[in-house]
């Protein structure tokens, strides 16, 4: 009952004044509203970029040339040039793991379809590049291993490459012109958007890998990257590691020396492409805890001036039986319901704030209920940290003194 009845004098004298106890809410509203609303932006981005990943496929291992030194001179990496389609064959029959396998090569150059051209990437990959990839046609139907195997000139194409070429028209059966050499039209993807890299993926045309050496790279082994899939999440590394050591010893590296390739998995791609989205994030909150903390700060303050304003009310409230804790638990209500209610409003406030951003300005945010439990949670103790001091100072005031105070 002795709580209940601190509770409703502590809601009374904030009832008093509403101004000021609305402008002291307002930096919690400010600083929970900032902090809800770029959580909201770190973890939209977050997001994004695990989609982005994602896209890549299931359990997919990248394999690409590593860096080779030449006059003591690092080229870089992909400068080895060591992988072939060798490589992706044996990694294909020797891995039981592995369930899928696709070399890649990869050119960029100007295709034309009728009177309209457009220059885009075009790349050579396997049949179980689609089954990797979790890459479905939205027309036609994608090439057969018989077109692998006998490097036919057909080609599957991306949705902005299909626009681009050929407007609105279905484009199932039509020829484009690659480097001069006709390709049919067989299949066009479902849209993926961008990748985890930045690229536009649907402006992309795959042909046979097979096709791509014979007819347009003139390379006949040499590949740029060979995908893997393993059977399953948990047979991974076991895959990736199978897969290194059998390259070092088809590319007869000596114990100790460096690869000349570098295989990555999805979950190390995931972890790399997601570093930069979580520091950003980090840092968004760390922003706006510095304004919630400052809304703090002004509670304490106002906390403050009301215990000198209110001075002779406590000590008149001690002088007729009242308790030390009774004016302790008074005053951190007091703050503890200013934190509380501008919390809830600035909860409110940065849920909002993200959702207009995400309609007009297309920024992808998530609000997620870790970050609202947390930006309570904050609120609430910051109203009780910077409210326990003016609390404890009126609880200390010598009633004789405070009775004296005019």
């Amino acid at each position: 009952m002795r709580v209940m009845n601190t509770t409703r004098i502590a809601l009374q004298a904030l009832g008093r004044n509403k101004l000021r106890s609305a402008l002291t809410a307002l930096g919690v509203i400010i600083g929970v509203g900032s902090l809800i609303a770029l959580l909201g932006i770190g973890h939209g981005a977050r997001a994004e970029v695990e989609a982005h990943v994602a896209s890549l496929g299931q359990n997919v291992i990248q394999v690409s040339p590593g860096s080779i030194t030449k006059s003591a001179v690092k080229l870089g990496l992909g400068s080895s040039g060591a992988l072939t389609v060798e490589d992706a064959v044996a990694i294909k029959d020797e891995i039981p793991d592995a369930v899928g396998v696709s070399p890649e090569v990869k050119i960029k150059t100007q295709v034309v379809s009728g009177n309209r051209n457009w220059a885009t990437e075009i790349y050579g990959d396997s049949i179980d590049y689609f089954t990797i990839r979790q890459w479905d046609v939205v027309e036609g139907e994608i090439f057969t291993e018989q077109d692998e195997r006998g490097a036919a000139k057909v080609a599957v194409i991306g949705s902005l490459a299909a626009e681009e070429l050929f407007g609105g028209e279905d484009p199932i059966g039509e020829i484009v012109r690659i480097r001069n050499v006709p390709f049919t039209v067989v299949g066009v993807l479902k849209p993926k958007d961008v990748s985890a890299s930045g690229s536009e993926q649907d402006d992309s045309i795959i042909v046979p890998y097979t096709t791509a050496i014979k007819q347009l790279t003139g390379i006949q082994s040499g590949v740029r990257r060979i995908y893997v899939q393993a059977a399953s999440l948990e047979a991974l590394p076991k895959v990736e590691k199978k897969v290194t050591n059998l390259l070092r010893q088809r590319h007869h590296i000596e114990a100790g020396s460096d690869d000349d390739f570098k295989v990555k998995s999805q979950l190390e791609i995931a972890e790399s492409a997601t570093e930069t989205s979580r520091t950003m994030t980090l840092l968004l909150g760390l922003i706006a805890s510095v304004s919630l903390v400052v809304g703090g700060i002004g509670i304490m303050n106002i906390m403050l001036v009301s215990v000198t304003e209110r001075t002779r009310e406590i000590g008149i409230r001690v002088a007729i039986g009242a308790h030390r804790r009774d004016i302790l638990r008074q005053f951190l209500i007091e703050a503890f319901s200013l934190s509380v209610l501008g919390g809830l409003l600035g909860i409110a406030l940065g849920a909002g704030t993200a959702k207009l951003l995400t309609q007009l300005a297309d920024w992808p945010t998530r609000i997620s209920v870790e970050s609202i439990l947390v930006a309570f949670l904050f609120s609430a103790a910051v109203g009780i940290f910077f409210g326990f001091y003016p609390a404890r100072k009126a609880s200390r005031l010598n009633p004789i003194e405070a009775l004296r105070y005019e």
